[in-house]
């Protein structure tokens, strides 16, 4: 273990590139006062690459770290061995479209689950949470915002415990609470992101005292996108509107060959990482124009369903989200960073 330690040691000495201002109107005005390091399985569902450059395009939190991290086994999105490796150049892709790139620092997670509920996987991703979470010298509130499974959560506090104290955890994923929403038609028990990793998962909830932000399936499923808003707003933003109406395209022509019908929406479920961190209120910080519900952190079992833990610590989960300030949020920051080029 000391060989680790030595090697997280020498990853908080060194000083990450900051986020660089992309759009120089709001920069004039608006101050970074949270650091954030986001954590994403870009590899998979594009939601992931359009909350990415949302967070980029958010002046008021400063990007620390961008970790690519992997997909569950046989994943149709990938089903390579290596898929927090190739969610590593889907997110080097997207900074090259921006004209960012080597603009912040890229660190790819573990392309495997955790074995056991002790032992780590030691990858780039997890050291740099624990380098940036153990840094003495900054003010601003650490957040770590997960549009996946949590293995580089779980992998870090595993490695350095007092990481617990020292970051929020927004994390997209969870099935819904029996008291706060219904499970949509033909739901699966096992909710996707929690079932990319299980272990981590009950690290993080069962073992951990993590402080956690928590958006169940029933909150990110109202984050819907019309096919509509896409080729308004989003498509005509220059190389970068581009590309992401590409990415929905293209899943739109791969459903159609398996002659499924996914409608005129899309959900966006990764954005609310940015909505929760970057658009909160200007004073008395928080998401205000949200709701929330305090839970006691239920236990996560070998199915990865809850269990009742009426000795669980307090945690929020999320039953309501402003998808109206999230999303003209995004298409004016896109507008406003296509009209800087």
């Amino acid at each position: 273990m000391k060989s680790i330690f030595n090697i997280v040691s020498f990853f908080a000495a060194v000083a990450l590139p900051a986020q660089s201002a992309v759009i120089s109107e709001m920069d004039k005005y608006v101050k970074p006062r949270y650091r954030v390091i986001v954590d994403n399985d870009f590899g998979g569902d594009p939601d992931g690459i359009f909350q990415l450059v949302h967070q980029i395009l958010s002046p008021s939190t400063e990007i620390k770290g961008i970790i690519g991290s992997h997909l569950k086994p046989g994943d149709p999105f990938d089903s390579s061995k290596v898929t927090a490796e190739n969610a590593v150049k889907k997110v080097n892709e997207t900074l090259e479209v921006m004209n960012l790139k080597n603009k912040f620092s890229v660190f790819q997670g573990s392309n495997d689950q955790l074995k056991d509920l002790k032992t780590p996987n030691i990858s780039e991703g997890a050291k740099a949470i624990v380098a940036e979470a153990m840094k003495a010298d900054e003010k601003n509130p650490l957040f770590v915002v997960c549009g996946a499974g949590l293995t580089e959560v779980a992998s870090a506090y595993l490695m350095e415990p007092k990481i617990a104290d020292k970051i929020i955890v927004v994390w997209i994923g969870g099935p819904e609470y029996p008291d706060l929403a219904t499970p949509p038609p033909g739901y699966t028990s096992l909710e996707y992101n929690l079932g990319i990793d299980i272990k981590a998962v009950q690290v993080v909830f069962n073992e951990s005292n993590l402080n956690i932000w928590q958006i169940p399936r029933n909150a990110y499923r109202q984050t819907l996108m019309s096919y509509a808003e896409l080729i308004t707003k989003v498509k005509p933003e220059g190389k970068t509107g581009d590309y992401l109406t590409e990415k929905i395209e293209d899943l739109m022509k791969r459903v159609q060959k398996f002659n499924l019908k996914i409608g005129e929406t899309y959900i966006m479920g990764d954005s609310p990482l940015v909505l929760l961190t970057a658009l909160q209120s200007s004073f008395e910080a928080d998401p205000s124009s949200s709701s929330y519900a305090i839970k006691n952190t239920p236990k996560i079992n070998d199915k990865g369903l809850y269990e009742y833990n009426p000795k669980g610590r307090n945690i929020r989960v999320y039953t309501q989200l402003d998808t109206r300030l999230m999303f003209e949020d995004f298409y004016s920051k896109l507008k406003l960073f296509n009209t800087k080029k």
